[in-house]
């Protein structure tokens, strides 16, 4: 198997990956380990404080919010938490310190990340009636190489309005995306066969060059994209010119003219896989991440075989 970043990629938390000699059930245990398999840190635990307490400037407010406490644990458990292994951080039935100790006494510098928020709503004789707390109110009580990405500190959280007050612990921990979405880093993984685009028929084929489409990053879509030999292989532009033959497609009226002038030939043996992550993990990490879990599996697997067979 051989994997190459395709031209351009990533963009953001998306890429990219071109995956030669192999099949299609290798390529598909890589996208099934990615999302399920690959650690990542995500809020698992919440502890709210609640009841009615007293301001330094002596107005009474209560811990009570649009939002149940239920809801609003959802929502932080779904905020990319930055992951980085390298830190030491390690998983908490793993833990020296931990695992043996009862679930509700688990976690240690070790083993969780702790975050804090303290946040009210406008005072009594303010013009605002609300107040939006966000992400970026989140305070980092461990190190601050898990401070809440600036990408992500505008996801609201909820709102308070005159009198009310949100304060909490919140704990993250190391998990796999196969136990909850939570700790899941990518969305939206999947992979296609690599394709050429052949130009069979030029003069047919000006049925859809004749439409003024382009490429994504600006490039006419007409004859001389496919260039002397009539052949396009530019994984980008193959992706988008597949996208422009739905112009000529069945259903449009123009298929019986265009007479597949273009033709797209699949490559033996090579995807081209795509996902993005939500920020916790940058792409090529999490790919790495996936390539190693499979690793892991794999020689775990050979160990009790031959332990087994022995």
């Amino acid at each position: 198997m051989k994997t190459e970043i395709v031209e351009g990629w990533p963009q953001g938390h998306e890429i990219r990956i071109l995956i030669s000699e192999t099949d299609a059930s290798q390529v598909n245990a890589i996208r099934r380990a990615l999302i399920a398999d690959v650690p990542k840190l995500a809020i698992t635990r919440v502890d709210f404080s609640q009841g009615v307490t007293q301001d330094n400037k002596g107005e009474v407010v209560e811990s009570v919010n649009v939002l149940p406490d239920e809801v609003l644990a959802h929502r932080l458990a779904m905020i990319p938490i930055p992951t980085n292994l390298d830190e030491g951080l390690v998983f908490p039935n793993e833990c020296v310190n931990c695992q043996d100790v009862v679930e509700k006494d688990k976690g240690c510098p070790m083993c969780q990340v702790l975050y804090t928020l303290s946040a009210r709503g406008p005072s009594a004789d303010a013009e605002e009636e609300f107040k939006t707390v966000y992400a970026g109110d989140i305070t980092t009580i461990s190190d601050p190489v898990f401070d809440i990405r600036d990408e992500h500190k505008q996801i609201p959280l909820t709102v308070l309005s005159k009198g009310q007050f949100l304060e909490f612990y919140a704990f993250a921990v190391l998990g796999r995306g196969r136990d909850h979405a939570k700790w899941s880093p990518a969305a939206a993984v999947g992979f296609r066969p690599h394709r050429v685009a052949v130009l069979n028929k030029p003069k047919k084929a000006s049925v859809l060059f004749e439409l003024g489409l382009t490429t994504s990053d600006g490039t006419a879509i007409d004859a001389k994209l496919f260039g002397k030999d009539k052949k396009l292989t530019d994984i980008n532009h193959v992706m988008d010119l597949e996208k422009a033959l739905h112009q000529v497609g069945e259903g449009t009226g123009r298929e019986e003219a265009f007479d597949d002038a273009i033709t797209l030939e699949p490559v033996d043996g090579a995807y081209v896989f795509t996902y993005e992550t939500d920020g916790s993990l940058d792409p090529v990490t999490a790919f790495n991440m996936a390539l190693d879990e499979l690793k892991n599996r794999f020689n775990n697997l050979s160990e009790d075989l031959a332990s087994a067979l022995a």
